[in-house]
């Protein structure tokens, strides 16, 4: 069958263009996409091509598709699958496969989310990576990959206990978490996320850091202090812009006493530097974000490393527990992943979207496979309904939902362009 797609043949080379899937195998399942969200990782891997680790080195003759964020309906299920998988439903797919380092949007010819329909190959779904879902909403499963990544990096952190080789897992519960270069999306989940754990697992202070007055003025909006109060967390943004030290400025906070959790969400050395300058005995520092340099270095203090029991960590994806953890939290309402999402566009848009992601401002970028729709912030939906009847419309749903995108919204786009499942 014929579908349409955005292919990367190599470094810099995405293409939007219609190509034919193969005959579905008995062990296969084909899959119709309805969302996927940008994410800078894809990024990456349009700037480096054969060069990234997870794409195949013949991406020239072979193209992936890209996009690993996505969410839709099963439209064809395999003779081997017919009793577990019905045509129709829903689908979480898990973008981390155990035992492989490929991965949906990176490495597969026709298995990936920035497509009409994709085919998922009988050994990944042999490996339990196709689920169940039962949700009302696309975005929401789309947004439920970044915050199994978020779940993976808290549950990468650990600690050690004194004359013993235990090891617990997780942020210290009451102890105090800093997210440097937090108040992106990836961030804001993050903070979402540590408010979600359960009362004895969360910590008792969050530092969030942003240089950019614009974030940090959403990210007030979207998570404030006084939310976080109520779950007896003390919630501070921090601007380090032209701070001088900015080290200092953060252990002055903690009374000198330092970060039990330091995470880094931007792949910058200061960031890096700083993070290790500020932790606390037996502080653990995860490295998030993952930098395009494979060459990415930065001076640690090994001295505290011995003495002190720091630790320097990073992570990437998660377990499929996190990704069932990510969507348990969506689903019951205890996260909302639309503080996440700034943009919404369409199929048309992702190409040229993904290739300058870092210069477009905002959060998530929220793509619609089945439409054609120019890339446009949320907050330009009221200007655009003047002329256009559907912007007017999202406008209207997004203000009654605090500016966020939310389920209506999702509705009415998807009504307006007669997408039926």
């Amino acid at each position: 069958m014929k579908v349409k797609g955005v292919r990367l043949y190599g470094a810099e080379d995405l293409r939007t263009e219609e190509f034919d899937l193969p005959e579905l195998q008995e062990d296969e399942i084909l899959l119709r996409i309805i969302s996927d969200s940008l994410c800078m990782s894809t990024w990456k891997e349009s700037k480096l091509g054969a060069e990234h680790i997870r794409v195949p080195n013949d991406v020239s003759e072979h193209p992936i598709i890209i996009g690993h964020e996505f969410s839709g309906v099963i439209a064809k299920v395999g003779s081997k699958w017919k009793e577990e998988y019905k045509e129709g439903e829903r689908f979480a797919v898990l973008p981390g496969i155990p035992g492989y380092m490929g991965a949906p949007g990176y490495s597969f010819p026709y298995f990936g989310g920035d497509v009409t329909y994709c085919i998922i190959p009988g050994d990944i779904i042999e490996k339990g990576c196709l689920l169940h879902y039962s949700g009302q909403t696309f975005y929401e499963v789309s947004m439920a990959e970044p915050i199994y990544c978020i779940i993976g990096g808290f549950h990468s952190n650990f600690h050690t206990t004194d004359q013993s080789y235990e090891k617990p897992i997780g942020v210290k519960p009451g102890g105090n978490t800093i997210i440097l270069g937090g108040c992106g999306p990836m961030g804001l989940g993050a903070v979402s996320y540590a408010l979600a754990l359960e009362p004895d697992k969360r910590p008792g202070r969050i530092v969030v850091t942003e240089v950019n007055s614009d974030r940090l003025k959403r990210a007030e909006e979207v998570i404030s202090k006084a939310y976080a109060a109520e779950k007896n967390v003390e919630l501070l943004y921090v601007s380090t812009a032209n701070c001088g030290d900015e080290s200092e400025l953060l252990m002055e906070l903690t009374g000198g006493y330092g970060y039990d959790d330091v995470f880094i969400f931007a792949p910058i050395r200061r960031l890096a530097e700083t993070g290790n300058k500020i932790l606390a005995m037996d502080g653990c520092m995860n490295l998030f974000a993952g930098p395009a340099d494979k060459a990415f270095s930065a001076e640690m203090n090994l001295y505290d490393c011995h003495y002190r029991r720091t630790k320097i960590i990073g992570s990437s994806g998660g377990s499929k527990q996190d990704l069932l953890d990510a969507l348990e939290l969506i689903s019951s309402k205890k996260l909302d992943p639309s503080l996440m999402i700034t943009h919404i566009g369409g199929i048309d848009a992702i190409a040229e979207a993904t290739k300058n992601l870092p210069q477009i401002p905002g959060g998530k970028k929220l793509m619609y496979l089945p439409i054609e729709m120019p890339l446009t912030a949320i907050t330009d939906f009221r200007k655009k309904g003047e002329t256009n009847e559907l912007f007017r419309m999202l406008a209207d749903s997004c203000d009654s939902h605090n500016g966020l995108w939310n389920p209506e919204a999702e509705d009415i786009l998807l009504k307006y362009f007669d997408v039926t499942f």
